[in-house]
């Protein structure tokens, strides 16, 4: 009962997860749906890699801008460990390849970090750039590892399991990287709590007094660059695993923005922040992008309304009302939430409407497409559409404006009732 009290948000998770694939179900067909699983996968994937990503950034203050380069190394070793044992060059369990990845990461890792470690801030950020755009470049030059354009295929299905699996459908692979995902997840968490993580912690914050006490901050940055290197190779491991190929786009730089995004919206600051913001972002790429050509344009938008706005990401928001739930008086606030939801919403669906008729009047346009809301036809040549647009959208910032200035009072009442009963804000 111990371990259920001190686990019981990754037991609840565990059970979440689990559930979820069957909320798209075909129980005429008996079957699960393959887009939901696959999508499913690569939040568990993503998520794993915007937390390696977060070991640096999160924990010892280093932005890297190719972070993807250990991912996409760790997948092109495991690609070449999966057809090995095709091969019959040697035996391996498929449910152990992923730590291919890993160790491909980790002495990658290691080798890279060595190089970029020596610098940190602003010049740290621009050599793993480079050594980003190297290694890109290098991917179409040296077949025999990368495979060219092309990249590397394999079959997953191995036979080589420990348990009998033959991981031939979306629900096996999904269930092989949630357990990864848990694994990776934990170590990463408990890592966070070594002395390595603290010192990591204490060089972001004060590099000069870290050194000064007798820490050597460039093998405290080398150890924790190998340490991401080593996760990040692992979720490159699953990534081939679900897909069953990979090409130099895993290298790219497309794919590190992608944990950096995930990073910043979820919230650097706290741990699970790069999960919270793995699931946004995967969502906006996989499900928005299939309704809409101009998803980019809302996960840039996004990006930039929580960098300027909320800084400390969607698990800091969250964090910030621990003191007023201590007190409490949590409940409080339902009342200017609901009161600011309907003007928000103005402000959404106005924004949304004029990006849809701008971007159908040009590439909508050019493609033949037409523009339609419930199945209904849109002609977007009407000025009472935009106005309509219009209308939500700076009605809705002026609505939401005053709303905020009234929620703003409230929070502030409360924040200060909070500091009186002597709670930590």
């Amino acid at each position: 009962m111990s371990f259920v009290r001190r686990n019981w948000l990754w037991l609840l998770a565990a059970i979440i997860l689990l559930a979820v694939p069957f909320l798209f179900y075909d129980w005429t067909k008996g079957r699960h749906s393959g887009f939901a699983l696959t999508l499913l996968s690569e939040i568990g994937v993503m998520a794993i890699f915007a937390l390696s990503f977060n070991m640096l950034m999160g924990q010892a203050g280093l932005l890297s801008f190719g972070h993807a380069v250990l991912f996409g190394l760790g997948s092109y070793c495991t690609a070449h460990a999966i057809n090995a044992v095709k091969a019959g060059t040697f035996w391996m369990p498929i449910e152990l390849v992923p730590l291919v990845g890993g160790l491909g990461g980790l002495v990658f890792g290691y080798l890279l970090g060595w190089l970029a470690t020596k610098q940190r801030a602003t010049a740290f950020a621009m050599i793993t750039m480079g050594l980003g755009e190297l290694v890109s470049a290098a991917a179409l030059m040296f077949m025999a590892f990368f495979g060219g354009e092309g990249g590397i295929s394999i079959d997953r299905v191995m036979g080589t399991s420990l348990f009998g699996i033959s991981y031939a459908t979306p629900w096996q692979v999904y269930c092989l990287v949630l357990i990864w995902a848990f694994i990776a997840a934990s170590l990463m968490k408990l890592q966070t709590e070594t002395p390595l993580g603290r010192i990591a912690n204490a060089t972001r914050d004060n590099f000069e007094r870290a050194q000064f006490v007798g820490y050597d901050p460039r093998i405290v940055r080398l150890l924790q660059f190998t340490l991401s290197g080593f996760f990040a190779g692992i979720a490159g491991g699953l990534y081939v695993m679900i897909y069953e190929i990979v090409t130099f786009d895993t290298l790219g730089a497309a794919k590190s923005a992608n944990a950096l995004l995930a990073a910043y919206i979820g919230g650097a600051g706290g741990f699970f922040g790069p999960i919270l913001g793995t699931i946004v972002v995967v969502l906006l790429q996989s499900g928005v992008s299939l309704i809409s050509s101009a998803w980019l344009l809302y996960v840039g938008v996004l990006f930039i309304v929580m960098v300027m706005f909320a800084p400390v990401g969607l698990i800091g928001l969250i964090g910030m009302h621990t003191p007023i739930r201590r007190i409490g008086r949590l409940g409080e606030l339902v009342v200017p939430y609901l009161r600011a939801f309907p003007a928000a919403l103005s402000v959404m669906l106005g924004f949304v409407l004029m990006v849809e008729l701008a971007s159908n009047i040009t590439i909508g346009a050019a493609q033949g497409k037409k523009f339609a809301i419930a199945g209904t036809l849109i002609d977007t040549g009407s000025p009472v559409i935009w106005g309509i647009g219009l209308l939500g959208l700076i009605g809705g910032a002026f609505w939401l404006r005053i709303e905020a200035r009234r929620f703003r009072l409230r929070w502030d009442a409360l924040i200060e009732d909070a500091k009186r009963q002597g709670v930590v804000v």
